[in-house]
């Protein structure tokens, strides 16, 4: 090879390198599954505005009707995030799977409720003895039917519980099947719309929060911290344009879950959308450990130590003043 054909292939050489170290690093590609429930409302923001992709992440969604549907999916390595209420995570954290909640993305004391027909004579709690009530075993649907009996002095055993899936609420109600169903919005809401005046709803704000969660594997946390920050980041961006832009915000909500916007805005007002971890998560999930033991949900008989399955670390080095766990 001649001196002048060798410059020639030593300078292309130099400058294909150049060209390959100033290429843009690759998007880290993950994958959401989330709810069309009003609690996933920060996911379906942060998406429509654009949040994850200025974080630098491109998101696959895995859309669900209902929380345990998403984790599930976590579970089977199909996705990298999920949203889901903590009665899923802590059925899931006593199986022995290793997950961490990285942030709640809301609370509430007003999703969960009964709704039943007037006509199967059923206008306050006490009225469901003997009823039959159809509820979402491992849900939140199941915990809080069995707080709202106890809390009327009465267990399962007192009704006949009839577990049906979320999409099987309407129809079991409204075909008479069963006498009421203990659910969540948005078909709590719709099914007592549909029953018109033959339906009521019993709720009770003092027996039960719910928290909403973004749940992640415990080792895809580990392995990509500035994943997860970047995408708690995204989830920030949404908490402050759902803060100064409500009416968009239900507006996105409502467009993403194909439901009128009536009903969106009916609802809204029961959900505290903020991203944070604090001690409301630890004593749910403990309180609903002792529930599942009591009630025989799980041959377990041992507490899990839950901070082993929290990770506030990632929140905590965004926005310190979001974590106000103690223990």
């Amino acid at each position: 090879m001649s001196k002048f054909l060798f410059s020639i292939f030593f300078i292309s050489t130099l400058v294909g390198c150049h060209k390959i170290s100033t290429q843009a690093p690759e998007k880290p590609k993950i994958t959401v599954a989330y709810t069309t429930q009003p609690q996933s409302a920060l996911i379906h923001i942060a998406i429509a505005k654009g949040y994850f992709a200025d974080e630098g992440l491109e998101v696959q969604s895995s859309i669900h009707s209902f929380g345990k549907a998403s984790l599930q999916t976590l579970l089977d390595n199909k996705s990298d995030f999920a949203t889901v209420a903590e009665t899923p995570v802590m059925f899931s954290v006593i199986k022995g799977e290793k997950i961490f909640v990285i942030a709640n993305v809301e609370a509430t004391t007003m999703n969960n409720a009964i709704v039943a027909r007037k006509d199967a004579g059923i206008n306050k709690a006490s009225d469901l003895k003997g009823k039959r009530v159809g509820f979402t075993p491992g849900t939140t649907s199941e915990f809080f039917l069995d707080s709202m009996l106890a809390a009327n002095i009465f267990t399962r055993k007192d009704i006949q519980a009839i577990p049906l899936k979320p999409d099987e609420m309407q129809e079991g109600i409204t075909s008479r099947k069963v006498d009421a169903v203990c659910t969540w919005n948005f078909p709590l809401t719709q099914i007592y719309h549909l029953l018109g005046a033959n339906g009521t709803i019993i709720f009770d704000r003092e027996i039960y929060t719910e928290t909403y969660n973004v749940a992640a594997q415990q080792d895809f946390v580990q392995k990509n911290p500035a994943t997860v920050k970047a995408f708690l980041r995204a989830l920030l961006k949404a908490e402050s344009y759902l803060e100064k832009n409500p009416v968009e915000a239900r507006g996105i909500m409502a467009k993403a879950a194909n439901i009128d916007i009536s009903l969106v805005q009916e609802i809204w007002s029961h959900f505290n959308f903020h991203v944070g971890l604090d001690q409301t998560l630890l004593i749910t999930l403990e309180d609903e450990t002792r529930w599942a033991i009591k009630n025989k949900l799980t041959d377990k008989t041992e507490m899990p130590d839950y901070r082993q399955y929290i990770h506030a670390e990632s929140l905590k080095a965004i926005k310190p003043e979001a974590v106000k766990l103690n223990r």
